[in-house]
């Protein structure tokens, strides 16, 4: 007989929740930033996403206190311990923010089922991956239903399509 093995969520997370955790310990942000590596869930990343990763929290360096080498401290964490994902298509432009594209691309690539992420309106026309808002932030009301979703011991609000992406 077969042994089933547990697969944990796999997550593509935007860089405006990265920053957002960064910049405060308060919110559900630096909660979600907490358990990246715990086993709960596993993000994604590829190189284009690392470096968007990288120019964001160096412009934002005054308002999330960190200097290059801590920043160059995260980035080495986070890959650490990440699924690292090479990409091998481009659907660039698809959505009004270039560096929109470059989650959606990797939430395509690696399978993840999740994007995480504040700006949900922004990724509208990228059909078939549910876009999450994490918990205790507004909702992003664009007609799609919307229900909670747990990842580990997290609640997301989840947005779903019902399209999928031929």
């Amino acid at each position: 007989m077969g042994s089933t093995v547990a697969t944990i969520p796999r997550v593509a997370l935007a860089t405006n929740v990265l920053v957002a955790g960064l910049r405060s310990r308060r919110g559900a942000s630096f909660q979600l930033l907490s358990e990246v590596g715990t086993g709960r869930f596993e993000i994604a990343l590829s190189v284009p996403l690392v470096l968007e990763y990288e120019d964001a929290l160096l412009r934002h360096a005054a308002v999330t206190g960190l200097s290059k080498a801590d920043v160059d401290a995260v980035l080495d964490y986070l890959c650490s311990v990440a699924h690292l994902q090479s990409i091998f298509f481009l659907w660039r432009p698809l959505l009004p923010d270039p560096k929109d594209d470059l989650v959606l691309e990797l939430a395509v690539a690696a399978g993840c089922k999740t994007i995480v992420t504040y700006k949900v309106g922004d990724l509208r026309g990228a059909e078939g991956v549910s876009m999450n808002q994490p918990c205790g932030t507004k909702p992003d009301h664009g007609g799609a239903s919307q229900h909670v979703r747990a990842v580990g011991r997290f609640r997301w609000r989840v947005r779903i399509n019902a399209r999928r992406v031929a």
